[in-house]
């Protein structure tokens, strides 16, 4: 006759095993999370609020680096005034900045 033999092992020893193959990806998320993601949704968030607070007569610069003053506001649309009798519509989400508030330099 064959015998069979079983180990005799718990469970508890396989959750950590679990729990100490994860933990690096864990940390890496964690990383992650502190350098990239949170300072991305703070600079997000101070540029919507920069748009929101865009009013008539604020001179604004563009994405495309288009520099002008504001003469009219629509919901999502302003109207700039970019020269003498020139005026272009740009959507709200393209102003890249107000002048004379300067962007907070990021540290290299």
């Amino acid at each position: 006759m064959i015998s069979v033999a079983y180990a005799a092992g718990g469970a508890g020893g396989d959750t950590m095993g679990i729990f100490m193959s994860l933990a690096p990806l864990i940390l890496i998320f964690v990383v992650f999370y502190f350098l990239l993601i949170m300072p991305q949704q703070k600079k997000a968030k101070q540029h919507r609020q920069m748009l929101e607070s865009i009013t008539r007569g604020d001179e604004v610069i563009t994405s495309g680096g288009i520099h002008g003053k504001v003469v009219g506001i629509a919901d999502q649309v302003l109207t700039l005034e970019v020269g003498e009798k020139m005026k272009i519509k740009v959507s709200r989400e393209f102003i890249a900045q107000k002048k004379g508030t300067e962007q907070p330099q990021t540290k290299k």
